[in-house]
């Protein structure tokens, strides 16, 4: 098999090469999958550089999602066949052309989405759904304030709250992110750069649920714009994670404030989280409601590149890797 391997240093021109290994068999429960392509995502550029470890069982390939077809069942396995087309969420592994995962982290793909599309979705539609729709609690008629809203993880929370029925406020930096959020489907899109954002959003009529990637600049801010009962969600620290709460604020508005990661859960945990999803919001995947744009695609070789892409933070919505 091909894979990435961090070979020495952090910068992606220098840490990430392509390199041969023997071959992955499947364990009991478990599938291969011939992976076609692979999403990048943030928590990758902290592997790289040291700061974000694998879970141990996970392998240290990067990579937390992928899509391909099955080629090889591990014992057990009877409700999956070798040619399904699947995308499936990692715990590592997914820069190679081949991967490892236990049948239960998998999501069937409707004939009509492509792999590219797919390998952008296990990580992100799980996040979303575990922080805005378990934690979150989000409602049909309420409103999603989203920070970072242009990122892989936001414009599917975009897309997928609009298929809830909620309301959504974006948060993005720079115009023409603001604008690529609005035509995503964001009702108020706001330019982190130039908007005064918390006057606009409590003129909106504040908001239910937080989705935070940001952190500690948009602290203050949070406490200010939860309306009472809001569920503030953080998922990231991209500005800091040290953050001053007012308790007594906390206390009055009876906000709830959570935090969590994904790829840290136990195999029975993701196993859960993933039929949640598949039950709740596969099918607006299947209809085309959620369909996350796709800034970028990169041969699996110049996954260095890919890295630069996102690290720049230019991109609108999702970079892939292409396995040829």
């Amino acid at each position: 098999m091909k894979r990435i391997s961090i070979s020495g240093g952090t910068g992606p021109a220098t840490a990430l090469s392509l390199v041969e290994s023997p071959d992955l068999e499947p364990g009991p429960g478990q599938v291969r999958i011939r992976v076609r392509a692979a999403g990048i995502n943030r928590p990758d550029l902290l592997q790289r550089e040291g700061r974000y470890p694998p879970p141990p069982g996970a392998p240290d390939t990067l990579g937390l999602e992928v899509a391909g077809e099955i080629d090889r069942l591990g014992d057990g396995v009877t409700d999956r066949a070798i040619g399904d087309r699947v995308c499936a969420l990692l715990g590592g592994g997914g820069y190679a052309d081949q991967a490892v995962v236990d049948a239960r982290h998998l999501f069937p793909l409707p004939d009509d989405l492509d792999f590219v599309a797919a390998a952008a979705l296990p990580e992100t539609l799980s996040t979303v759904f575990a922080n805005v729709f378990e934690d979150g609690r989000l409602q049909a008629g309420e409103t999603l304030l989203i920070h970072g809203a242009t990122s892989g993880i936001g414009v599917t929370a975009i897309q997928m709250a609009r298929a809830a029925g909620a309301r959504v406020i974006a948060t993005s930096r720079g115009r023409a992110k603001a604008d690529a959020a609005r035509a995503l489907g964001a009702d108020v899109s706001l330019d982190a750069t130039s908007d005064d954002l918390e006057a606009t959003i409590n003129k909106a009529g504040g908001v239910d649920v937080i989705l935070d990637m940001v952190g500690a600049d948009y602290a203050a801010l949070n406490q200010s714009v939860l309306k009472p009962g809001g569920r503030w969600s953080v998922i990231a620290t991209l500005s800091g994670a040290r953050v001053e709460i007012d308790l007594m604020r906390l206390m009055l508005k009876r906000i709830v404030l959570t935090g969590s990661t994904l790829r840290s859960r136990s195999a029975d945990e993701k196993a859960r989280l993933i039929a949640a999803v598949r039950q709740t919001a596969w099918p607006w995947v299947e209809s085309g409601q959620v369909r996350p744009p796709i800034e970028a695609t990169f041969p699996l070789a110049d996954a260095g590149l890919a890295h630069l892409r996102l690290e720049a933070g230019e991109h609108i919505g999702k970079i892939v890797l292409v396995v040829d």
